[in-house]
């Protein structure tokens, strides 16, 4: 076990369950699906992407099988990064185990909803089923030596992986099983400003990012940049990002601001986040410079979506 029981113990107060024998792995409900079984609002990955993968808020599991494992320690993470170990250590659960305890944790959590009157009692039938699993909740996923077969775990059941990585890892983009759609963590536009926002745990990081983006174009599945902007950091360089963009080719960029939630608030603060109108005006620049146009957005995330 890599984790103390005082970092267990703070991470089940924040809302997390641990899974798996070896407890790298673990879940926690996202506020948008609390939202969207009490009908109030659905998350911006079901405004996005619904129509591609008929993914749905509510049966959406956020998990990740390398909590304690990053390679970055990232300003503006809202977990605890000081746990990140950029280098696997221990025993390696099977994903049949993490995907089996992750969903009986996440029906567990959402117990409390079948007895609420506000709540959508279909769609907390439904949300006993993901049909989504975001693996992206903590840690790197492609560090989880087991992650391809994570993947294919996933598809197994009829669940549509989502993969968020940093790009520290490419050569483990090489050879994994294609989730149904990559996000690629593209938060600097320069070596400089990614050093400084992402403070790296591991040698090379802006040459592992860049071999990254270079790869994504070989992809079949849906392919997607996420911007974390964060203000009088990262806001900048329209034209930075933009080359960036036209390296990796991929179907979508999300520009999305920054909010100072969780442990980043110990690191940074409200006046590092920007509005959505500057993020969609940083949009709009990009837009212009990358060939793309925009094609969504979400106020309530501060998100744009380019395609």
């Amino acid at each position: 076990m890599v984790l103390t029981k005082e970092e267990k113990q703070n991470l089940e107060n924040g809302g997390y369950r641990l899974v798996g024998e070896h407890e790298h792995s673990a879940v926690k409900i996202c506020r948008w699906t609390k939202k969207s079984l009490l009908d109030k609002e659905i998350c911006y990955k079901q405004k996005f992407y619904e129509d591609i993968h008929g993914i749905k808020t509510h049966r959406c599991l956020q998990m990740t099988p390398s909590l304690p494992f990053c390679d970055n320690k990232c300003v503006f993470c809202w977990r605890n990064s000081e746990i990140n170990s950029p280098e696997w250590r221990g025993a390696v659960d099977d994903p049949s185990e993490i995907l089996d305890e992750a969903i009986e944790s996440q029906r567990k959590l959402l117990s409390g909803f079948k007895g609420n009157p506000k709540a959508n009692k279909r769609k907390w039938e439904e949300a006993q089923n993901p049909n989504l699993s975001a693996i992206s909740l903590d840690g790197e996923p492609t560090l989880y030596p087991k992650i391809s077969d994570l993947i294919e775990e996933c598809y197994r059941r009829d669940i549509t992986p989502f993969l968020v990585s940093n790009g520290q890892n490419p050569q483990v983009l090489t050879e994994i099983k294609e989730p149904a759609q990559l996000y690629i963590s593209t938060v600097a536009p320069d070596k400089k400003t990614y050093i400084n926002v992402c403070r790296p745990l591991v040698s090379n990081p802006w040459e592992n990012l860049i071999q990254s983006l270079e790869l994504l174009p070989s992809f079949d599945c849906v392919k997607v940049l996420r911007l974390t902007l964060v203000k009088d950091l990262s806001l900048k360089d329209p034209s930075g990002f933009s080359k960036l963009i036209k390296k990796a080719d991929p179907d979508f960029v999300e520009p999305k601001g920054y909010v100072a939630v969780g442990h980043s608030r110990e690191r940074l603060g409200t006046s590092f986040m920007p509005t959505h109108s500057e993020i969609k005006k940083f949009s709009k620049k990009l837009a212009e410079l990358s060939g793309y146009e925009i094609v969504d957005e979400f106020k309530p995330s501060r998100v744009v979506l380019l395609s």
